[in-house]
């Protein structure tokens, strides 16, 4: 009897698969994108250029994407329960050690490493949870789960500011530490689809047989490489490595941003807020329209990264609150539009059986513009003592990266005509010898 991975139940006991990733993210993207908020508090603490203190929220990013293959074969091993229980532990200590305030390396390792591979750990799996019980809710689902990010930085970005306030930029990170424990409880939920088993009957020799040759409930690790032979999953991952160059170049220079012209704390931590809400609105709106199939998640990716690109290229001429704000809010619009195809997009290229796989290599590989970008930009904001040149460098990464996503969908595009042009040959020699 030979087991097999079950059909996606599209809906039941998924719901609640995507109610615990929505606070899986939450707890981890957007305590990522609030790190903006410790960005001057560390620098002055320690007395850095920009591009010095950039590196901890780049060493955070590119641990996060340099984890997710490990963080895929874990979850292939073990499950995705384990791994996100794991992830939570080793996000919850990071943050915990980072509050002590040992030295600026010491933050590199803590708030950095520990924190992206648990953030990795956590994140990783629960996308796998959500896209193995849904196939036809597919983007409509994880846009619900991946609003949990939007939801939780609405209400971080004021509250992270009073803590910074209140406590510390040291007692802050202590007391998010805390929270990021419920990651594990979060784990707990994700409950694995059990594998079924064909319907053919066995006798009672072929079950004895089979409980003596293979030992019961034992997982086949297979992580597919060689899925980088295909050119489609390369020239996507080329559109990863630059649209993660400009992808985490705002959140982290907008509230320093803001500050140079002269605003109060709490209004960059407003706009944060409202940036939270669009981006919300974003993924909301965009999975409806990709669940609607009105456009291939290709086509439709290609044009809100271009958009994206453009926004951040237009957003520096801002010089007043109110049109930070309008800018601030495109962008989040676009950014949520991006973030709720981009992953699920991965299936067109790959297939559901090669998701697990081809969303490691795809997070690995993004992890290059991920760690180089946010140094990039902190070099150039020292070099012409002005923020804006940040948002420059973020909008034509984004705009070169929509360039990948036409090729990849033209390529997708060929594959399908040519397999349908060889059915209809096949067809009509079948036809002919019938006749």
């Amino acid at each position: 009897m030979a087991s097999r991975r079950p059909a996606p139940p599209d809906g039941g006991y998924g719901w609640v698969v995507v109610t615990s990733a929505f606070f899986i993210m939450g707890l981890t993207a957007a305590v990522l994108k609030n790190f903006g908020l410790f960005f001057l508090d560390i620098q002055s603490h320690f007395g850095v250029l920009t591009s010095t203190t950039s590196w901890v929220t780049s060493t955070t990013i590119a641990t996060f994407h340099l984890g997710a293959p490990a963080a895929s074969a874990l979850t292939l091993l073990f499950s995705q329960r384990a791994v996100i229980i794991v992830g939570g532990l080793l996000s919850a200590s990071g943050m915990l050690l980072a509050s002590l305030d040992l030295s600026l390396p010491c933050l590199y390792l803590t708030m950095g490493i520990l924190q992206g591979i648990g953030i990795s750990f956590s994140w990783i799996p629960a996308n796998s949870m959500v896209s193995h019980y849904f196939a036809q809710w597919r983007p409509i689902a994880y846009a619900i789960a991946s609003s949990g990010e939007c939801v939780f930085a609405i209400v971080f970005s004021p509250f992270f500011q009073w803590l910074i306030e209140m406590y510390g930029w040291q007692g802050a990170l202590l007391i998010i530490g805390g929270l990021q424990l419920n990651l594990c409880v979060c784990g707990v939920l994700m409950r694995p689809l059990e594998t079924t088993q064909s319907p053919t009957e066995k006798t009672e020799e072929d079950v004895e047989a089979d409980a003596a040759v293979a030992p019961p409930r034992r997982k086949t690790v297979i992580f597919q490489c060689s899925l980088l032979r295909k050119p489609e999953l390369l020239l996507y991952i080329l559109f990863a490595v630059f649209a993660a160059a400009g992808f985490f170049i705002p959140p982290v220079f907008l509230v320093p941003f803001a500050n140079s012209l002269g605003m109060d704390n709490y209004w960059p931590a407003s706009i944060l807020s409202v940036l939270a809400l669009a981006d919300l609105a974003g993924r909301l709106i965009c999975g409806w329209i990709a669940n609607m199939r009105l456009l291939r998640n290709l086509q439709l990716l290609t044009m809100v990264v271009t958009l994206l690109g453009v926004v951040l290229l237009l957003l520096p001429i801002s010089h007043n609150y109110w049109a930070i704000l309008v800018f601030s809010s495109l962008y989040g619009f676009l950014f949520g539009c991006v973030v709720a195809i981009h992953v699920t997009s991965i299936v067109d290229i790959v297939t559901l059986e090669g998701f697990d796989s081809g969303l490691g290599l795809f997070m690995m590989f993004r992890s290059i513009g991920g760690f180089t970008g946010l140094p990039a930009a902190g070099w150039l904001v020292d070099e012409t003592k002005d923020y804006s040149s940040a948002f420059y460098l973020s909008g034509l990464c984004l705009i070169f990266s929509a360039v990948f996503i036409v090729l990849v969908d033209w390529l997708i595009q060929r594959k399908k005509a040519n397999e349908a042009d060889v059915y209809q040959v096949i067809g009509q020699q079948e036809d002919w010898e019938t006749g």
